[in-house]
């Protein structure tokens, strides 16, 4: 497959993605600074395994050594052996920098159209862009390494099971409304993350195009789905940058096996069993607002759907209505998720001030936002033009949960299907 610019698909075949790769963006970027922030994003995760050792455990050997003597000596003997801990931390941050250098490698190349590395070397960010990651870039690279364990991991199947089994129930209703010679659904994904719900849906039979706007995530499932040569090949310790509320040292060192999955043999095998094989799979790197707004996005997909994501928008009433403006007639959106409204307290025009975006992405950084509670999000739903079919609250969804923590916080989800009126257009 060639290469792609911003905002157009690239496209997977089902089963294929071994030899059909979505390239990233087009290796020759006339934007500077779209440039810049894929730059910064690869950056941010080469600069992960110092940032989280300074922060980790050098500060806090010296602050265990400015300890009185006869402390520090206790603290460092069994049973508490707590140097031996800080050795142990280091390690696990070493074995998460495993993966993000191999974000970096697959992200040079497939991004930026810089050579290929060869096997074992370390890849290295050009010098003019080297160290170009700001605090908050490295912040976004630790959270993605982290969000792994919630995508890409077998433990992670229940947090995923919470959100994706409400959507997969959703899907099957609509496709049982269906006729057996529809062709088959196209599903939206906007904020998309790693891929996992739409490596899913495909999976499932559905053609889905997956939306992400953060160059972290884009690079993190890029690699994932096309580039991991096979599956449990790294070990993360997601819990290891927090040293609060752990029960026992064990539980705070857990390491576990990404990816879960080997994507394109699991897509083969699913090929061959499905009697309708699997989907397509495209994902899009693109402001939401900006691109499906557009007149070419005018009644494209079967259905919408939303996890984790309607609280991302300063201005929900645009989010919706670019839904129901790219919603065939009688699409669904089907949606949970919490309220945690990402940019609560900004200042009006303010809401990409951290530069973590290029400034081509308008959309979402317009000025103007509100923030509605969960009953006047229904009201609002509503007077966009759809119609509720389904509403459940108090959903228990976790996000990227400690299960043997000391400290549990779960969101209590609302998940909800809409349809957009009218009846469905001849396939």
């Amino acid at each position: 497959m060639g290469d792609v610019e911003p905002g157009a698909p690239t496209e997977h075949g089902g089963g294929r993605l071994d030899d059909s790769k979505w390239g990233g963006i087009e290796t020759s970027i006339e934007d500077p600074e779209e440039e810049k922030v894929i730059f910064c994003a690869l950056d941010s995760f080469m600069q992960y395994a110092r940032a989280a050792h300074f922060v980790c455990t050098h500060l806090r050997r010296q602050a265990f050594y400015a300890l009185p003597q006869e402390q520090w000596q206790m603290l460092a003997a069994p049973p508490f052996n707590y140097l031996d801990t800080l050795e142990k931390v280091d390690e696990a941050i070493n074995s998460n920098a495993e993966l993000a250098e191999a974000i970096v490698r697959a992200g040079l190349p497939n991004f930026l159209g810089v050579d290929e590395l060869p096997e074992g070397e370390q890849p290295r960010i050009p010098p003019r862009w080297s160290g170009c990651a700001t605090k908050g870039d490295v912040d976004k690279a630790r959270s993605t390494l982290r969000q792994f364990y919630r995508d890409w991991t077998a433990e992670g199947r229940a947090e995923r099971e919470a959100c994706y089994g409400f959507v997969m129930r959703a899907l099957a209703d609509m496709q049982a409304a269906r006729k057996p010679d529809d062709k088959r659904a196209s599903i939206l994904v906007p904020g998309a993350g790693l891929g996992r719900l739409v490596f899913e849906l495909c999976k499932a039979g559905f053609d889905v195009e997956g939306n992400e706007i953060s160059y972290h995530q884009l690079l993190a499932s890029s690699y994932i789905l096309n580039c991991c040569e096979k599956a449990e090949k790294f070990t993360i310790y997601p819990w290891i940058h927090i040293f609060s509320n752990h029960r026992t040292r064990a539980n705070h060192l857990r390491g576990y096996r990404v990816p879960d999955v080997h994507c394109a043999q699991v897509l083969h095998e699913a090929e061959q069993q499905n009697h309708g094989g699997t989907g397509e799979m495209s994902m899009i790197a693109a402001d939401f607002l900006c691109l499906y707004s557009g007149e070419d996005y005018r009644e494209m997909y079967d259905a919408v759907v939303t996890v984790f994501f309607l609280d991302t928008a300063p201005n929900l009433l645009r989010y919706l209505e670019t839904i129901i403006h790219c919603l065939k007639p009688g699409g669904v959106l089907i949606n949970i998720g919490p309220l945690l409204w990402h940019f609560e307290n900004y200042q009006p025009g303010r809401f990409n001030e951290d530069g973590s975006e290029s400034e081509g992405s308008r959309g979402v950084a317009d000025p103007g936002g509100f923030e509605l509670s969960d009953d006047e999000v229904m009201e609002l739903v509503k007077r966009v033009g759809f119609e509720i079919l389904t509403r459940e609250t108090g959903i228990e969804a976790p996000y990227i949960h400690d299960t043997e923590s000391m400290l549990h916080t779960v969101y209590k989800a609302s998940a909800w299907v809409a349809r957009k009126p009218g009846q469905p257009l001849n396939p």
